[in-house]
């Protein structure tokens, strides 16, 4: 078995396909042999998703949700315009950065350029702005750590360090503890139901979906009648993102993550009424519930975003958050 993935070596998304790889009752395992399933570095998601499409890659690894910066677009285009590629597994990686420099630049003057992945530059930009720093976005932090110039700081997991021969100038750098990131495993879509089997054999348990849903017609309410839908049926929508439909200005898709699997008879009769009232729909993934959490959902009353309001505020503070 071959596993592509966002390269090159020490990427978040190598360390997410080694765990996958390495998880009881997951296909990290080829045949009697007990051969590891072999890791292919690529250079951006798009060859990773046409790797799997093309059966070159027997299974694909890719980000698709970071605590910090949310949805990341490629991958979720990606999926939405394949026919033939589908997620059927999660890997869920708490995420630190840690920031590097050329051996003997640590306390050098001429240090004027972070660089690491665009989320990467994101999760550290307090680091960057206390020191000035000009942001230089870069395939994957990985690959910033693996071409770091001596005027550059580079983000990136500790293994980075050890792989590049590089100087740690700061551990921890990221602006929030505990940031994780999602990552999907995929396959092809007339693979899924064979790459299922081990872990449905393992007995019930908690899953979770990604669906396209495309409205047949758009204007008020029709939010109100999807999650009417599934309110009725008691299934549990855990997200709601739009996304543009390409060939069309101000036409939406929206993909929305549920709790359930679609084989289970309430989202199979969630699934009906929604294709019954004309919208068109897309699965596209399904897999179990990462170990360690349900993933990234849920809010906390202290964690909204600053500024916001509830009803038990005075007046003049609710006056200034909802502008009436």
């Amino acid at each position: 078995m071959t596993v592509a993935y966002l390269g090159p070596e020490g990427t978040f998304t190598h360390e997410a396909a080694r765990r996958w790889t390495g998880r009881p009752g997951r296909s990290g395992r080829s045949g009697s042999s007990g051969t590891m399933a072999g890791q292919e570095p690529l250079s951006t998601v798009r060859e990773v998703h046409d790797a799997v499409a093309s059966g070159a890659a027997d299974r694909g690894v890719v980000a698709i949700e970071s605590s910090v910066e949310g949805y990341v677009v490629p991958s979720l285009d990606a999926l939405l315009g394949s026919p033939d590629v589908v997620a059927v597994d999660e890997v869920v990686l708490d995420v630190s950065f840690d920031a590097f420099v050329r051996p003997g630049r640590s306390g050098g003057p001429g240090l004027r350029e972070a660089t690491a992945h665009p989320h990467g530059l994101a999760q550290c930009s307090r680091f960057v702005a206390e020191r000035g720093l000009l942001p230089v976005p870069a395939s994957s932090n990985a690959a910033a750590c693996r071409d770091l110039g001596d005027h550059q700081v580079a983000f990136g997991p500790r293994l980075c360090g050890e792989l590049y021969g590089l100087e740690t100038l700061a551990t921890g750098v990221e602006d929030f503890a505990g940031a994780r990131t999602r990552f999907l495993v995929l396959c092809r879509r007339d693979a899924a139901d064979e790459a299922w089997a081990p872990v449905r054999a393992a007995g019930p348990g908690t899953w979770r979906t990604m669906l396209a849903m495309t409205p047949v017609v758009t204007g008020p309410g029709v939010l109100a009648r999807v999650t009417g839908e599934f309110a009725a049926r008691g299934v549990n929508m855990t997200s709601l993102v739009e996304r543009p439909l390409k060939v069309r200005e101000s036409q939406y898709v929206f993909v929305v993550t549920l709790d359930g699997a679609p084989w289970e008879p309430r989202v199979r009769d969630l699934f009906a009424a929604l294709l019954g009232a004309g919208d068109s729909l897309k699965v596209l993934g399904a897999f179990p519930v990462s170990p360690g959490g349900p993933g990234l959902d849920g809010v906390l009353p202290d964690h909204a975003p600053t500024g916001s309001v509830r009803q038990q505020d005075a007046a003049a503070t609710l006056a200034q958050g909802l502008l009436w």
